[in-house]
Order: structure tokens, then C-alpha cells, then sequence
């Protein structure tokens, strides 16, 4: 996966409502994310693939034929009992306006509305066992202290190439009720 020069715009984290030394609330705006859903393979497997398509759709595979700056985080919505998973990257700032259109046609532009969003930080290479374990984690103690979320689904975020070694950062997001 060549990333290097590649010029990285990041989704800056939100406004943190709430910051407990295991998770936060986060309030996001409104914002336009390019993606594609990948069904019947397993995560992994939908991740690399839904990272290629979308990644031919930053380089000019778009009604414009325009480069896009690359985007983290790389999100992946996981839900209860699917084997389907939305991988997404967010659309930089400067084209959230007017995004151009994918020309693959499994690949589309969605608007996530505004959302107050839990989120669990963790480091190392994520593996989808690993964003389990943390999603799990975040579940527990978002019962245990009476916060309501969305349980049948949550997002997985991944910040970093894979060249990068060290100081990794990854999420696990679940929506506020």
C-alpha cells in the first residue's frame, strides 16, 4: 500500500464534551464521507478492499478526474450480526461542499448528520479481533455508568499507514442516544 507522500487531511476530533480516562464524547458536525459497502468477506478482507476502492476514488476515479488530498480517519461500520461493512474515508474540507461523484458505482458520498459520539483510543496494529475487545470494553463501561448508546452497531478508526511503527492510533466509535 504506497502512501508515502501522500498528504494526510485529518477530521479533527470533534469538540470533546466529555473526556473520562477510558473514553470520550465527542460532538461531530454534519460532514460528507466517501464510501462503500463490501459484503460477505470477512473485515479484514473488507477493509482491504473497500481501502482500494475508495482509494482509486481519491487518485481521479471521480466525475471530475480530480486527486483528492487522503483522509483519516479510515472508518468501518460494524453492526451486530452483518457480515456487511461500510469502510469510508471523510472528504476533505475543501470539497465537503461538493464532493465530485464517484464514477464506481460501488462507491457513493453519504452525509453523517451531527452526532455526539463515544470514543475508545488505543494504540498498536488494530486487528479486527482487537477493535472487538475494545468496542466490548467501551459497551461495558458506557452500561456500567447508565450511558445510553446505539449497541447494535459501531465504527472502527483507524489514524495511520501501515509504515507507520509506532505511536499508532485507532478508535472505536458508538453513537449516543
Amino acid at each position: 500500500m504506497p502512501l508515502v507522500g501522500f498528504q494526510l487531511s485529518v477530521l479533527h476530533p470533534g469538540n470533546a464534551l466529555t473526556k473520562a480516562k477510558d473514553y470520550e464524547l465527542r460532538q461531530y458536525e454534519t460532514a460528507k464521507w466517501v464510501s462503500t459497502v463490501i459484503r460477505g468477506e470477512t473485515q479484514k478482507e473488507a477493509m482491504r478492499q473497500g481501502f482500494w476502492k475508495l482509494f482509486h476514488y481519491i487518485q481521479g476515479k471521480n466525475e471530475k478526474e480530480m486527486k483528492i488530498d487522503m483522509t483519516v480517519p479510515v472508518t468501518c461500520l460494524i453492526k451486530s450480526g452483518c457480515a456487511d461493512f461500510k469502510i469510508s474515508f471523510f472528504v476533505p474540507f475543501e470539497h465537503q461542499d461538493s464532493p465530485p461523484q464517484p464514477t464506481d458505482s460501488d462507491v457513493f458520498i453519504e452525509e453523517r448528520k451531527a452526532a455526539a459520539i463515544f470514543v475508545r483510543s488505543f494504540g498498536g496494529f488494530a486487528s479486527p479481533e482487537k477493535y472487538a475487545e475494545e468496542a466490548e470494553v467501551l459497551a461495558r463501561i458506557l452500561r456500567n455508568r447508565g450511558q445510553p448508546f446505539h449497541e447494535d452497531f459501531f465504527y472502527t478508526a483507524g489514524y495511520d499507514s501501515p509504515f507507520k511503527l509506532f505511536n499508532r492510533h485507532n478508535e472505536v466509535w458508538y453513537f449516543k442516544k
